[in-house]
């Protein structure tokens, strides 16, 4: 607030704040916790480290940081991929459980 503008550390952490709050809404609202959203929040933060915090270390270890964060990214999206695809394919328990208790 001192500085009268908002920088893109602030910009990236905002992102995760709505990230928490939305995950946060979608379990009041559903009753059950999305794996999804805590994947996203990690795919954030790093995002946030590789663009912020990776300038501040030393050039010998800096390609092999900025390649583990990048692998670890892909992982996760890869992650959320295959659990998207799972769940549209073969469903998932707590639909059922849901179902149940709205034909009731």
């Amino acid at each position: 607030m001192a500085t009268g503008h908002a920088k893109l550390k602030d910009i990236l952490l905002l992102f995760i704040y709505l990230e928490l709050g939305a995950m946060v809404g979608i379990y009041f609202k559903t009753h059950r916790l999305p794996v999804q959203f805590l994947i996203y929040i990690a795919i954030t933060a790093l995002s946030r480290h590789l663009v912020i915090d990776v300038q501040k270390v030393s050039s010998d270890f800096h390609l092999y940081l900025l390649l583990s964060i990048s692998v670890a990214i892909v992982i996760l999206s890869l992650s959320v991929m295959v659990l998207t695809y799972t769940g549209r394919k073969f469903g998932r328990p707590e639909d059922d459980v849901l179902d149940k208790n709205n034909t009731n």
